[in-house]
């Protein structure tokens, strides 16, 4: 008759409560450090990456803009011409029932953001410019500034 040393009901991989919490009491100091290292929480770099969202008012109504910079905007990326491109920052324009995505323009100075129709400029971050060009070339300006 052979011998079963596992209790009826009981799986062999299965431990106990206690030699859980043991091995996770343990394991925790060792795996904080490692996801933090992995994850690069003290970076100001991934600051910069998540995206950050602003309350304006343009033309008497809210504007929300959602800013999400992308790796071309990290100086530490090299000159992408030999090989491929890295992503790009671009804004979300939340108006008027409108949703817009516009990306960085090549645009020298500070940080602006067009589709060929619509342009967002942060040259002066609480008050940005925000145009649309119109038929014909002509461009209608919104006058922005700070909600509250």
């Amino acid at each position: 008759m052979p011998v079963n040393p596992m209790p009826a009901g009981r799986s062999p991989w299965r431990i106990g409560r206690a030699t859980a919490a043991t091995v996770v009491a343990l394991l925790l100091p060792l795996l904080v450090p490692m996801l933090v290292m992995l994850l690069n929480l003290e970076s100001p770099a991934l600051a910069d990456t998540l995206p950050m969202a602003t309350t304006y008012v343009c033309d008497g109504e809210p504007l929300r803009a959602l800013l999400v910079r992308g790796s071309m905007d990290d100086a530490a990326i090299p000159d992408p011409s030999s090989g491929p491109v890295p992503i790009g920052a671009v804004v979300t324009l939340q108006w008027r029932g409108m949703s817009l995505q516009l990306p960085r323009t090549n645009n020298a100075g500070p940080a602006s953001f067009s589709d060929g129709k619509w342009w967002w400029s942060l040259e002066d971050p609480s008050h940005p410019r925000f145009r649309l060009r119109r038929s014909q070339g002509e461009v209608q300006d919104f006058n922005c500034g700070p909600l509250g």
